[in-house]
């Protein structure tokens, strides 16, 4: 059996489809596409007829480079409103007479979840996921994965997620739509932390910001789990309405200005390095590099400031890191501004896939590391692909993304839904 994922994240800006196989061990890029977005504004969907055009050309595109039909996903959904609630829960192991004699299987720890989190549940949210902080065995606690292990009662912590219906159905509804399968659901925030996650970060307590097109999160997590988030209404397009406005220039070559010529940071600016464009009046002017880089620079220090502000609202404790995603990031010089703001520590996300080396797909990436953890917490394989597919797919490997036990498969921190 062939190990397929896809990944849909539907942002304002772009809408991001990512389909990766899990060989050997390892994370290997199929596809990808990224389309201009339509009908979404802020992350929400307004339009439901725009941004079902721009959700089918993006996924035909990755459908032209596998030569197969993508028939499901793992979907992301908007973060607004999420409620991040600690549950508990505990169960009898069947005993000595039964053929398991006591032994812990992944429909025990299903079953858990499910007796957990029911008294949590409220009729206006509906439930995303479920994060599991640990499980307790008999008289033995801090076990990460109890599958296997004997006893007669097993307990749990863990966090569900829960967000607006409306969040979830939306999306939902706007995939299936055009016949394609959700098979399981998240948010941006857990995707991510299993983009970057690593033995450091889930022995510390931090916060990761991504800066997306019109919107940037700002998520709290606790040893690898995310356990508040937050939505700012700014993002990278702030930067372009700058740019067109002072200079008198389209959206379109203000993205160009953005994307190809401004520094986030002015440092190492160059006065004479030029970019000629016209303006809405059909004058061609000529832009330095280090004005452009002052407009983009001055609202980066503000979006970043705020995040900053944020991250104290939603925690008062030491926080240990800070770090930065989503598309903006990938700005050059990015890495001076958010030094300015946080500190020589910072860390800049890096998506480590050849051929998607850019953070505004680390949510989608991410999402694809986290369904493959509650896989394995499960104790279940799964494909998205038919047999019949596998067989016309062509595996040309592009990069890999190494999941040992010693990373983000071996943690288990997941939940998958009981069939």
């Amino acid at each position: 059996m062939k190990h397929i994922y896809t990944s849909v994240d539907i942002g304002s800006d772009t809408i991001k489809v990512v389909t990766c196989e899990l060989y050997k061990n390892k994370l290997n890029l199929l596809a990808t596409s990224s389309i201009k977005s339509r009908g979404i504004k802020k992350g929400l969907i307004v339009d439901v007829n725009e941004a079902s055009l721009a959700l089918k050309k993006a996924l035909s595109e990755v459908e032209s480079m596998l030569g197969i039909r993508i028939r499901k996903v793992i979907a992301s959904v908007p973060s607004y409103f999420a409620d991040f609630t600690m549950i508990k829960g505990e169960i009898d192991i069947v005993g000595e007479d039964d053929p398991r004699n006591g032994v812990v299987t992944g429909a025990d720890i299903i079953k858990l979840f499910q007796i957990a989190m029911q008294p949590k549940l409220t009729p206006n949210k509906e439930m995303v996921t479920i994060l599991p902080i640990d499980f307790k065995l008999d008289e033995k606690d801090g076990i990460k994965d109890p599958k296997g292990l004997v006893g007669s009662k097993l307990s749990t912590r863990a966090i569900m997620v829960t967000t607006p219906k409306k969040n979830i159905y939306s999306v939902i509804g706007l995939i299936e739509n055009l016949g394609v399968e959700v098979v399981d659901i998240s948010i941006g925030g857990i995707g991510d932390m299993y983009a970057f996650r690593n033995k450091e970060l889930d022995e510390k307590i931090g916060a990761i910001i991504n800066i997306g097109a019109e919107t940037t999160s700002v998520s709290l997590y606790n040893k690898g789990i995310i356990v508040k988030n937050s939505i700012l209404q700014m993002g990278g397009k702030n930067i372009d309405n700058d740019l067109a406005y002072i200079y008198k220039i389209g959206l379109d070559d203000a993205m160009k200005v953005k994307e190809k010529f401004a520094l986030a940071h002015k440092m190492y600016a160059q006065v004479n390095d030029i970019y000629e464009v016209t303006t809405s009046y059909g004058e061609t002017i000529k832009i330095n590099q280090f004005e452009a880089s002052e407009i983009a620079m001055s609202r980066l220090e503000e979006i970043l400031t705020l995040a900053k502000k944020e991250i104290s609202i939603l925690s008062n404790r030491k926080i240990d890191y800070v770090m930065i995603t989503g598309g903006t990031s990938n700005m050059a010089n990015f890495k001076y501004i958010a030094e300015d703001i946080f500190g020589k520590n910072v860390i800049i996300g890096n998506v480590k896939l050849v051929g998607i080396r850019n953070n505004r797909y680390s949510s989608a990436v991410g999402n694809i590391v986290y369904f493959i953890n509650k896989l394995k917490l499960k104790g279940k394989e799964y494909t998205m692909v038919t047999k019949s597919e596998e067989e016309e797919l062509s595996s040309v490997h592009k990069s890999f993304i190494n999941i040992s036990n010693e990373s983000m498969l071996g943690k288990v921190f997941g939940y998958f839904f009981s069939e």
